[in-house]
C-alpha cells in the first residue's frame, strides 16, 4: 500500500511543488491550505490520488478536522510536510504593525505546532505506529536577513520544534527532520529576482532555484526507513549569498 502524506500550504510555492512530487511518486496525498481552488489546481498537476481539505492551520479546530479527515479516508499518516508559512515586508521592527507580528507567529509557529501535535498523536496510535514529520525551516533559521525579525524568530523556533519532536518521538517510532530552503523560485521569492536588501543595506538580485529540487529532497528524506533520519538538510540556490553572507 502506498504511503499517506499531508502537505500544508499545498496551494502554491514550495508546498505545491512538494505535493506534486509526492503525488507523482505514488503517495496518497492530502492537500491542505486556505484556498480550495488552488489546492484543486495542485491536485490536477500531480495527477495522483489526492484529498483536498481546505484548512486554516492557525485554527486548531480546523487542524483537528484535517487530521480526522485523513484518518477517515486512509486510516493512517506516514508523512507530514509541515510547510505553511509567510514572511513580512522588510521594514525596521519598530515600523512593523503588531498585528502583522501576531499573524506571522500564528502561522509560522503556532500553525506548525498544531499540525505537528496532531500528526504526532495519529502516528503514535496507528498500527503499525510511527511516521515522519518534515518541518519547513529556512536558511533564516540560521542567518537572518535585514528587517525580518518575525520570520527569523519563528524559523529559529521551528528548529527547536524539530529537535523536540525528534527526541520525544523516539519511543513511538516517530522521526522528525527539517529542510532549510534558500531561494526556491516561488511567488514568495519574487523579490529575489527583482532585487532584495542585503546585509550592508544595498539591494541586489539573487539567484533562485527550481522548487522541484525541494520536492526531490523531501522524497529522499522520506525514502529512508524510520531507523534513519535526516535531522537537518539545506537545499539552496548554489550561488545565493549564504555562505559568507553579510
Amino acid at each position: 500500500m502506498s504511503k499517506v502524506a499531508i502537505v500544508t500550504g499545498a496551494g502554491s510555492g514550495v508546498g505545491r511543488a512538494v505535493a506534486v512530487g509526492l503525488l507523482k511518486a505514488g503517495y496518497r496525498t492530502v492537500l491542505a491550505g486556505r484556498r480550495e481552488s488552488e489546492l484543486r489546481g495542485t491536485a490536477e498537476l500531480g495527477e495522483g490520488e489526492s484529498l483536498v481539505v481546505p484548512t486554516d492551520v492557525t485554527d486548531p479546530h480546523a487542524v483537528d478536522r484535517l487530521f480526522a479527515a485523513t484518518e477517515e479516508a486512509y486510516g493512517r499518516l506516514d508523512l507530514l510536510f509541515n510547510n505553511a508559512g509567510r514572511g513580512t515586508p522588510a521594514v525596521p521592527m519598530d515600523e512593523l504593525p503588531l498585528e502583522t507580528w501576531r499573524e506571522v507567529v500564528d502561522l509560522n509557529l503556532n500553525g506548525a505546532f498544531y499540525c505537528a501535535r496532531a500528526a504526532f498523536g495519529l502516528m503514535r496510535r496507528q498500527s503499525p505506529r510511527g511516521g515522519r514529520i518534515i518541518n519547513n525551516g529556512s536558511i533564516s533559521a540560521y542567518v537572518p536577513r535585514p528587517y525580518q525579525a518575525p520570520y527569523t524568530m519563528t524559523k529559529h523556533a521551528v528548529t527547536g520544534l524539530t529537535r523536540q519532536i525528534a527526541l520525544d518521538g523516539r519511543q513511538f517510532d516517530i522521526v522528525c527532520g527539517q529542510i532549510d530552503i534558500g531561494n526556491a523560485d516561488t511567488p514568495m521569492t519574487v523579490r529575489m529576482r527583482e532585487g532584495t536588501i542585503q546585509a550592508d543595506l544595498s539591494t541586489a538580485v539573487e539567484p533562485v532555484m527550481d522548487p522541484k529540487h525541494v520536492a526531490d529532497a523531501v522524497l529522499y528524506m522520506d525514502g529512508l526507513p524510520l531507523e534513519a533520519n535526516v535531522l537537518f538538510m539545506t537545499v539552496m540556490a548554489s550561488q545565493m549569498p549564504y555562505v559568507g553572507r553579510g
